[in-house]
């Protein structure tokens, strides 16, 4: 399924002006039909999923608690 930048952008969230930077650097793949920029959304299935992960991992961190320091309760 291919998308065009503005659709794109919707789906990631981002201004359509770093879409379109991307896709000119190379960054994002896509094949130009003569108008606009076609862009296969299968290429960002893994990282969306690696973004997941990195959320979770974040989350899972923040939520840890702070482990009590041992010099505190040491009274020379």
């Amino acid at each position: 399924m291919y998308f065009t930048i503005p659709e794109v952008a919707e789906y990631l969230s981002m201004e359509e002006a770093k879409i379109r930077a991307l896709v000119l650097k190379g960054r994002i793949r896509a094949i130009h039909d003569g108008e606009q920029f076609l862009i296969n959304k299968e290429q960002f299935n893994t990282h969306l999923e690696q973004m997941e992960k990195y959320r979770v991992m974040i989350q899972e961190y923040l939520s840890e608690p702070i482990p009590e320091d041992a010099d505190v309760k040491d009274e020379d």
